[in-house]
């Protein structure tokens, strides 16, 4: 049986790590260094939250981007971030699967994730 007090393992997709990589380069173009940094750190922050599993306060259901698709805000905690996690639970291993990380304006459901056990699949 698994200890409920565990982190869970969070797992970044291919797709998730370019979008992380675009993310940063985007925010090191417009605002420079340190703000890139502190960007970093603050997704850094929403990825390690979901240890926690997928009960993690701010976690929301998205069956209209995708079967199993779960969502977290990366602004937490009175911060202020403009992108969603999007990740889907893989139980029987305790492991959450990062799909991407998007912009909060994007129409999040024309922008689907791999289907599971797809060839881009966590």
């Amino acid at each position: 049986m698994t200890d409920p007090a565990l982190p869970w393992a969070v797992r970044l997709s291919a797709d998730a790590r370019r979008d992380m990589d675009a993310i940063l380069d985007w925010t090191l173009n417009r605002f420079g260094t340190e703000q890139a940094r502190r960007y970093a750190a603050m997704v850094e922050r929403a990825l390690r939250a979901l240890e926690g599993g997928p009960a993690t306060l701010g976690v929301r259901p998205r069956e209209d981007i995708g079967p199993g698709v779960l969502t977290l805000h990366i602004a937490r905690g009175g911060r202020k971030g403009r992108h969603v996690v999007l990740f889907r639970v893989a139980a029987e291993t305790r492991t959450l699967d990062v799909l991407r990380l998007l912009h909060d304006s994007m129409d999040l459901p024309r922008h689907p994730p791999p289907s599971p056990g797809g060839p881009d699949a966590a």
